[in-house]
């Protein structure tokens, strides 16, 4: 299955498992695949499934008291997805997680993936490390948020994600940096790219 292998070189990415553990964390995902606009989890659910995105573009989102939206996390392949803190917790999540685009998935169960982690320390390993450079990513951005101009958030992106105008509607990106709409494509004119 093609999905796998691409699963595989994202793992060995984060870091390498032996083959024994490889064929036992391959064997709790299952594909599933989802149309544009499609809710994977709603707030006030927990999130059952770790996602790993083989092909399509995702958001995590969040609405305040005041009915505002917020984006805060874009997945595209070859990433894992879903509501994290939700998922490892296994808490009722704030926020939802939709696709943008129809999507094709990997999906692994909590207590599966819960067993592995348990009984295979490289997985646990692996797993823990996935999620520290998550961390490590949210906190980078959380610094551009508090303290960069729209222009040097909206640079930034670009400078992480080139691919990204062509792959999320500016609308989403707009929400996504914080800048007003309008101020976006005025930035998309100006910035050269």
């Amino acid at each position: 299955m093609e999905e796998l292998q691409k699963l595989k070189q994202l793992v060995t990415g984060i870091r390498p498992l032996s083959e024994e553990d490889w064929q036992a964390f391959a064997g709790v995902w299952a594909r599933h695949a989802a149309k544009r606009k499609e809710p994977l989890t709603l707030a006030g659910e927990v999130e059952h499934y770790l996602y790993f995105v083989a092909d399509g573009v995702q958001r995590v989102y969040y609405f305040d008291d005041q009915d505002r939206e917020a984006t805060l996390v874009f997945t595209y392949s070859p990433s894992f997805g879903g509501v994290l803190d939700s998922f490892m917790l296994q808490q009722p999540s704030r926020y939802f997680y939709e696709t943008l685009t129809p999507s094709v998935f990997l999906r692994a169960p909590f207590p599966e993936l819960q067993r592995l982690m348990q009984t295979r320390p490289a997985i646990e390993s692996m797993i823990r490390e996935g999620l520290s450079h998550s961390l490590s990513g949210l906190l980078e951005r959380l610094v551009e948020l508090q303290c960069y101009t729209s222009e040097e958030r909206f640079r930034k992106l670009l400078q992480r994600s080139p691919h990204i105008l062509q792959l999320v509607p500016h609308k989403y990106l707009a929400n996504y940096l914080g800048i007003d709409p309008t101020n976006f494509s005025k930035l998309l004119n100006k910035v050269r790219i």
